[in-house]
């Protein structure tokens, strides 16, 4: 069973600040996080995960309904379900968090790219490859409101060809981009990843200002400490394990890639892009009710095995 670990972010007192409080996902090591404006208790949430049992196929929405739990619990109204990218290692709850909430989605516009390469991995002709599945594609520098507050999109390639980092006020979801600094970067292997869009897309990062809040969507615990989630740019900047071997974009590449070609494949990746390009919802049930998810035999040949 999924255990999610309910954690509030250090206190925000200040005026026009974001309350940010995570939700840690042991099964897939993942951050959900509900970013709330205090003066008018509206918030988005980010990343939210819908559990899925590979060993029996089997869906839950416990994880996701912890969300709504604490947005009930603490007097909140979603206004946003946002997607920092199409996750690899775990199923987007953005569906189910609408239908339960009403609240708009948005994700990345480039996520059209993404579709258009999955459909093809999948053989999806039918598959509306547009971006359609969700009420907003952001674009670089776009700005939207959560209550009062401003969000600004910056478009963050490189762990894939989609993904976007959310700054509202002081905090900033920068999802696989940059993970704590005990354990380093993103992976760039996945099709359409890409090393030296990621070393540029991380110095976009690290050019906001130092005490900025950085909130990473997984914690891999190396050395078995208790999970952990937040950090800030000048935290990454001193103490990142591979920026701080790495201090030009050749030298990131030629890391980043030797790593790399060392690490099998997550393993839901099939099982999740397919659900994931369609905005967090399963694939439409067959003439028998039950909903088939599809997995193509060789569709990453190169891929590491464990």
């Amino acid at each position: 069973m999924s255990t999610v670990v309910v954690n509030p972010s250090a206190a925000t007192d200040a005026i026009g600040l974001p309350q940010v409080d995570a939700f840690f996902e042991r099964r897939t090591c993942s951050v959900q996080y509900v970013v709330s404006d205090p003066a008018t208790h509206r918030c988005a949430l980010i990343d939210p995960v819908l559990d899925y049992d590979e060993k029996s196929g089997s869906v839950a929405t416990r994880s996701a309904d912890a969300l709504l739990a604490f947005v009930d619990g603490h007097g909140l109204t979603v206004e946003w379900i946002l997607d920092t990218h199409p996750h690899a290692d775990h199923f987007s709850a953005a569906g189910y968090l609408k239908d339960r909430t009403g609240a708009k989605t948005a994700i990345g516009e480039r996520v059209v790219d993404v579709q258009r390469l999955w459909k093809r991995i999948y053989h999806r002709d039918g598959f509306q490859a547009d971006g359609s599945q969700w009420d907003r594609l952001f674009a670089d520098g776009d700005v939207f409101r959560i209550g009062e507050m401003d969000a600004r999109v910056l478009f963050s390639p490189g762990h894939t060809l989609a993904s976007v980092t959310y700054v509202v006020g002081d905090a900033a979801f920068i999802h696989d981009t940059l993970l704590m600094p005990d354990f380093g970067t993103a992976r760039c292997d996945f099709p359409g990843g890409d090393a030296r869009a990621l070393w540029r897309t991380i110095q976009g990062i690290l050019s906001l200002p130092g005490d900025t809040r950085l909130f990473s969507g997984h914690d891999y615990m190396p050395g078995g400490r208790a999970p952990a989630w937040e950090s800030t740019v000048a935290d990454q900047k001193t103490r990142n394990v591979h920026l701080v071997q790495a201090r030009t974009e050749d030298e990131f590449v030629a890391l980043r890639q030797a790593r790399d070609a060392q690490l099998p494949m997550p393993k839901l990746i099939l099982h999740a892009l397919q659900v994931n390009m369609a905005g967090g919802r399963l694939p439409d049930p067959e003439s028998n009710g039950t909903c088939y998810l599809k997995i193509p035999i060789g569709a990453l040949p190169t891929s590491v095995w464990d």
